[in-house]
């Protein structure tokens, strides 16, 4: 493969994106006829193939995802290095993509903002996505910084603590474990409410019910914090969230934070960067602010919403 062009390699993820010859040379501004020539020598070097059709129906082979992992890869390190000569050239020095898992949009787009006052030529995308989502972005070296509470191991990364995560059990208002000081086995029978499969929370209540000895009565998946506080407030059960996500509802009353031993688990924020990769000044400058000063934005903005939503609440 050593000698495949970059514009082959193009082709192939567009083809590979689209899963159509068709759609791909639209794309790519080809003929079909050249873009499956294209792919054909790609196959030739690779001497395997790379797209199979049954019916009509096309799809990669496993040699071609194996392929399309390194060929984003290349063309994501491209890009970083088209951009980085648009920065020292002038032309798009903000040019800055963040990705952060979706718990973290409680808080997230208030740090950018903070940034983005005292960087008014930064120009961001910001991709908010489950934790499944996030790893895959950083697999493919898609974006440039990553919020995220639990780092991956593979592929590796660099990740700084920037602020508190901490994970507490919630229940509605009218739950009789309130007030009270309560084991984890305290909740057996209780019906559990968790995110989908993967997801850092609920890889998390899984761990602490295992180690607890406790069996859930029912366990409920969904696939958002909202719909888990939604339901909670709705007495469909408990579950295990960031305290961050809840300010507004536990400020008010809507929900209620259980006293339960061991709890809350104080986990971290991190800023993530794909190892090996060249950021720009700019990301380099998000990083640093998000080191120095996201936990106390995240802190000012905790304490805004609450008095904002308790008028008659004062410091102490």
């Amino acid at each position: 493969m050593r000698h495949a062009t970059l514009r082959q390699m193009q082709i192939f993820e567009a083809v590979a994106r689209h899963l159509s010859f068709s759609d791909a040379a639209r794309t790519m501004g080809l003929t079909q006829p050249a873009v499956s020539l294209q792919i054909k020598q790609l196959e030739g070097m690779a001497g395997l193939k790379l797209f199979e059709q049954i019916g009509r129906t096309l799809s990669l082979t496993p040699a071609g995802q194996t392929l399309l992992g390194h060929v984003r890869i290349i063309l994501g390190a491209v890009q970083d290095t088209e951009e980085a000569m648009e920065a020292l050239r002038g032309s798009r020095a903000g040019v800055l993509r963040i990705g952060v898992v979706s718990t973290a949009k409680y808080f997230a787009p208030g740090l950018l903002s903070a940034f983005t006052a005292r960087h008014p030529g930064v120009e961001l995308s910001l991709t908010v996505a489950n934790r499944e989502r996030i790893l895959a972005l950083i697999a493919d070296n898609a974006l440039d910084v990553f919020v995220m509470g639990r780092p991956p191991t593979d592929p590796p990364v660099l990740a700084q603590p920037f602020a508190a995560n901490p994970m507490v059990m919630v229940a509605p208002p009218d739950h009789p474990l309130i007030g009270r000081k309560v084991r984890l086995i305290d909740l057996e029978g209780e019906t559990f409410l968790l995110r989908e499969p993967g997801s850092g929370t609920r890889i998390l209540m899984e761990t602490l019910l295992a180690e607890g000895g406790v069996t859930p009565r029912r366990v409920i998946e969904m696939s958002s914090n909202e719909t888990i506080k939604q339901a909670v407030m709705a007495g469909m059960g408990v579950s295990l969230l960031s305290r961050l996500t809840m300010t507004l509802e536990l400020t008010v009353g809507r929900l209620h934070e259980l006293d339960v031993e061991g709890l809350p688990v104080r986990r971290q924020w991190y800023v993530v960067i794909r190892q090996g990769k060249h950021l720009l000044p700019v990301a380099e400058a998000l990083v640093a602010f998000l080191k120095d000063e996201g936990a106390g934005l995240i802190g000012q903005a905790v304490r805004q919403l609450e008095h904002a939503s308790c008028p008659e609440c004062v410091d102490v």
